[in-house]
């Protein structure tokens, strides 16, 4: 949890960083430019905040400009113990597996977000090796479902970071 709210707390805070002409701006994750990946961001936050309570898969709405306000309630529910425990009726995965997904997503759009708007970002290192461990074992299952792209090879002595973002499928040179 205490990983979890971090990476929050630094994605929120770039999200606040972001001005109104930096909207269309092309982000390393290819499918959004920096508007639609807060978007994505603000779902992935409603999404999580209703998983945590074990309730249903919630689609994806229009750009609301929250997403500080819902990664709030999103970890509110995940402050809980009882949001560990046992399966997602909406997802049928463990909710631990939940909990290391939305990590990798803050983590990841952290860094996407950051590069797009040309800022700094320096993950927590405990969260990259939590989140390295969990992709390691999880990619297939994640490339199957689309939430991850083909690996990009980066060399076996890179750092930590530059190795989730190879085996997510993204290219830790990316610029825009």
């Amino acid at each position: 949890m205490p990983l979890m709210a971090r990476a929050t707390e630094r994605t929120a805070e770039l999200v606040r960083a972001v001005r109104q002409d930096q909207l269309g701006l092309p982000t390393p994750c290819a499918e959004f430019d920096v508007k639609g990946l807060i978007t994505h961001l603000e779902w992935v936050a409603a999404l999580f905040e209703s998983l945590g309570h074990s309730g249903p898969r919630v689609e994806q709405g229009p750009y609301a400009g929250d997403f500080p306000e819902r990664a709030k309630a999103t970890l509110a529910a995940w402050s809980r113990p009882e949001a560990w425990e046992g399966t997602s009726p909406a997802m049928g995965l463990p909710m631990t597996t939940l909990g290391h997904m939305y990590l990798v997503d803050m983590v990841v759009h952290g860094w996407d977000l950051a590069r797009a708007i040309d800022r700094e970002y320096e993950p927590d290192p405990e969260a990259v090796s939590r989140a390295l461990h969990f992709t390691d074992r999880m990619a297939e299952m994640g490339r199957q479902r689309g939430a991850f792209g083909p690996p990009v090879p980066v060399p076996d002595d890179a750092p930590p970071f530059d190795r989730l973002l190879g085996v997510i499928g993204r290219d830790p040179a990316w610029t825009a």
